[in-house]
């Protein structure tokens, strides 16, 4: 194996998007993305049981249209590499599987990763991206997760700093929107609802964000006092309701708490850069006021490409080849599904290095 440049499969399947992904060393050979959305759609939100269902019947095929695209076979592959954690544990149990039996009918090494740091990793694959500076803090935030993290280096030391403690802000923002009767998903809803609305209409409350949460509660996050604030608001204006201006000013209420922990977060700790990752930063609003407030505060923000920000196996496949590239040993067999991994666990089952 070319330790510098190794051709790694990455799978990914911790929510409703089966994501199969190669890549050499940090160049991005392909990035194939399955999503089951479409089936969740009829209940308001994601359903375990069918995105399980839906990652067996995916994983095939989907992995027979990344390795075309990357212009490789099976038998190319120098490791393959798969999401331990956190996320759904019946599907993750069913990339685990396939990763499982991929390695061994291959003869390949196997690594078992962690999903947050995965997106970390995506970073690196952006075209003409300068290396990733550390420290550096990085904020996620997605329909499962929102966390601040430190990253001192990728494949060995990432601190949590603070993560929601109920909605994350994808939840959040899909509740928010069956309330205002906008279809599921609802970050793109509400998006586009808000484009006509006063972001300034509606003060709805920062969770969260009070003097006295500083201490205990300074990095977490927490938007179920938001989610009712707008029911609230919603049921009491009946018919009066602007959608366009609670959409604007709840999604204004959201940004407002990420990007201000976050650069306090980097001021706290000396760090002029901010990593965004994670399906919400697609989230316009989000990366403008990111940018703005960051440039204001002399930091640096870098936001991966936005198909690199959804859940995909590319940046499974590239924390697997940084790992390889630091000389870590590959996972040994003894790993499951581990729905509540914690962050600081970058690999999993790593074995005795050679």
């Amino acid at each position: 194996m070319n330790r510098d440049q190794p051709l790694v499969l990455g799978i990914e399947t911790s929510c409703d998007e089966t994501g199969i992904g190669i890549v050499r060393g940090r160049t991005l050979l392909s990035n194939t993305i399955a999503s089951s959305m479409a089936e969740h759609a009829r209940y308001g939100g994601v359903v375990p049981e069918v995105a399980a269902r839906a990652h067996l019947e995916a994983l095939q095929p989907s992995i027979a249209a990344a390795l075309a695209e990357a212009g490789v076979t099976l038998a190319d592959l120098d490791a393959v590499a798969v999401t331990s954690g956190p996320g759904l544990a019946g599907a993750l149990m069913v990339g685990i599987g396939a990763a499982k039996g991929l390695a061994t009918g291959l003869g390949v090494p196997l690594y078992a990763v962690n999903h947050l740091v995965g997106h970390i990793a995506a970073d690196i694959l952006a075209e003409d991206a300068a290396p990733l500076e550390y420290p550096t803090v990085a904020l996620l935030v997605s329909g499962g997760h929102t966390s601040l993290l430190l990253v001192r280096d990728l494949t060995s030391d990432v601190e949590l700093l603070g993560e929601t403690m109920d909605d994350a802000a994808g939840e959040a923002f899909d509740k928010i929107a069956r309330i205002l009767g906008l279809p599921y998903p609802g970050g793109p809803e509400i998006d586009r609802a808000a484009v006509s609305g006063d972001p300034d209409a509606i003060r709805f409350p920062r969770g969260l964000s009070r003097a006295s949460d500083l201490h205990e509660h300074r990095y977490d996050f927490s938007f179920s006092g938001l989610k009712t604030a707008v029911a609230r608001y919603v049921e009491q204006q009946g018919a009066d309701a602007s959608v366009p201006d609670i959409a604007a000013s709840f999604r204004e209420a959201v940004v407002d708490v990420l990007v201000t922990k976050a650069l306090d977060a980097c001021a706290r700790f000396d760090v002029p850069r901010l990593l965004l990752g994670g399906g919400v930063i697609a989230n316009r609003r989000l990366r403008e006021v990111a940018t703005a407030r960051a440039e204001a505060a002399g930091v640096t923000v870098r936001i991966p490409p936005l198909s690199l920000c959804t859940d995909n196996g590319a940046m499974i496949a590239a924390l697997a080849a940084e790992l390889i590239a630091s000389g870590r040993a590959p996972s040994t067999f003894a790993f499951g599904a581990d729905s509540t991994l914690p962050v600081t666990e970058i690999q999993v089952a790593e074995g005795v290095p050679a």
